[in-house]
Order: structure tokens, then C-alpha cells, then sequence
């Protein structure tokens, strides 16, 4: 893995958040305190980016490449979208990792360090600190129902295929 240092709150690294979908929505204060916690993170093909089982404080958007997700050692999906939001789980419910997500040929990530709460807090008001934690709060709950409704799909297909190996079976 190459890391970068944190990043600075300037225009153009603003202007480059902007551009992810699921930030467009953060003011530009905001934008400045996400990038005080971050750092950029490119990974090689296969590298681990997210152990199962760890306890680390990242949260990743995904800026280029391709991430897999497995879970004791089974695939469960694939994520090359830009600006998608992996590790949140973690970060949500303070458990441990709950997947292992690998690089997928060269793969480039924000890295948002959740522990470095006082980078993010050491100027603003109270008001703007909680708006800032609850626009991210509702960009993870609009990334979690989209994956929620594709686990659905899923299982209904699954369901499926259930009943009709049933139905050959009598």
C-alpha cells in the first residue's frame, strides 16, 4: 500500500470530493473537516485493504479500482463503483471487521480516519460538528438501504431457485 499524508482542505482537493456522488451534498466546511481526516490509499492486485475480524477506525470511499468483499473465506460481492463507501459497518456499530475486502487489480481509496476525532473538532460549533456527523451518518444509512435491497433481491432469487430444485426433485 502507498498512503498519502492527510490531506489538505484546499479547492481543488474540495472540488475532487464534490465530484464524488455521495459527498455533493457536504458543504464546503464539511468537505474541509473530511479532508483533515484522510488520506489517500492505493493498493496492488489482492492486497487486504479490510481484515476480517480487525477493529481499525477506516472508512473508505472507493476513487478508482475495484474492491472484493469475502466473508470466511467466500466471495460475497464486488464493488466498482466510484465514490462507493465501504468499512462503515464498523465504524456504525463499533464491532469488529465483519468482511474482508481485497484490492481488485490497482485500486485507489480515501481513507477517513474516524479515530482522529480531534482534527475534525478543533475549530466550529457544537451545531456544526453534529451536522457534519449526521450528513455522514445519512450518506452510510442511504448506501446501507441500497445494499439492504440488493441483499433482498438476493434472497428472493435464491428463494427461487429454492423451490424450483424442490419441484425437479419430485
Amino acid at each position: 500500500m502507498i498512503e498519502s499524508k492527510y490531506l489538505k482542505e484546499n479547492i481543488e482537493n474540495i472540488q475532487k470530493l464534490m465530484a464524488i456522488p455521495a459527498l455533493k451534498n457536504f458543504e464546503t466546511k464539511s468537505l474541509g473537516k473530511l479532508l483533515r481526516l484522510s488520506k489517500i490509499r492505493q493498493y496492488e492486485h489482492g492486497e487486504v485493504i479490510i481484515r476480517e475480524g480487525d477493529l481499525d477506525p477506516w472508512l473508505y470511499f472507493l476513487l478508482s479500482g475495484k474492491i472484493k468483499i469475502s466473508k470466511a473465506g467466500h466471495e460475497i460481492g464486488t464493488i466498482d463503483r466510484k465514490g462507493e463507501i465501504f468499512g462503515e459497518m464498523r465504524i456504525i456499530d463499533s464491532l469488529s471487521r465483519s468482511a474482508t475486502v481485497s484490492a481488485v487489480g490497482q485500486t485507489v481509496c480515501m481513507a477517513v480516519d474516524t479515530s482522529a476525532k480531534e482534527r475534525m473538532s478543533s475549530e466550529g460549533t457544537r451545531d456544526e460538528k453534529l451536522d457534519f456527523l449526521l450528513l455522514l451518518y445519512r450518506i452510510f444509512a442511504e448506501y446501507m438501504s441500497i445494499r439492504l435491497r440488493l441483499t433482498n433481491d438476493e434472497l428472493i432469487k435464491a428463494k427461487k431457485q429454492v423451490e424450483q430444485l424442490k419441484k425437479s426433485q419430485k
